[in-house]
């Protein structure tokens, strides 16, 4: 029988579980990107749709939603604000009313531009080498890509 204290040694820790180093990664990470992101107003989750955007103008809802693994009772809020800023429109597609189609404005693309050093900035707070960074980020979608098909096959 083990007494008290290595009971309490052998207690997992929240550092113990891969998905609370990349939970808490992420959070590390808005950190960084907030008084960057200040300059334009966004807070990350904004920025990240602005990016979307910029790859790929005139997306629909459900497409941001599946690109960004956002659900709509989520992003919707997060476009309105946008919208409210003048960063994008939100219309109803003509050829389905059901669709809302999302465009940047012209002042929602200017923005790209003001943007376009972030990604470096925040890449060189890793403190990791460009290679490195690439095989991160590699392992981080396996693991995404992982976890959403074990996720799919538990539903089934």
């Amino acid at each position: 029988m083990t007494n008290v204290s290595e009971k309490r040694e052998a207690a997992l820790q929240p550092d113990d579980f891969v998905c609370f180093a990349m939970y808490s990664a992420g959070h590390a990470f808005s950190r960084v990107y907030k008084p960057l992101l200040k300059s334009l107003g966004l807070t990350y989750p904004q920025y990240i749709v602005m990016v979307s955007l910029w790859a790929s103008d005139d997306q629909t809802v459900g497409e941001l939603c599946e690109k960004l693994f956002l659900e709509s009772n989520t992003l919707t809020p997060l476009l309105k604000r946008l919208e409210a800023m003048g960063c994008v429109s939100r219309n109803r597609d003509p050829a389905d009313e059901r669709q809302v189609r999302v465009c940047l404005t012209r002042s929602g693309a200017a923005m790209r531009q003001k943007a376009r050093d972030m990604p470096s900035c925040v890449d060189g707070a890793t403190g990791l080498s460009p290679d490195a960074l690439r095989q991160l980020r590699r392992s981080v979608l396996a693991v995404r890509k992982s976890l959403l098909e074990a996720a799919a096959a538990a539903e089934e």
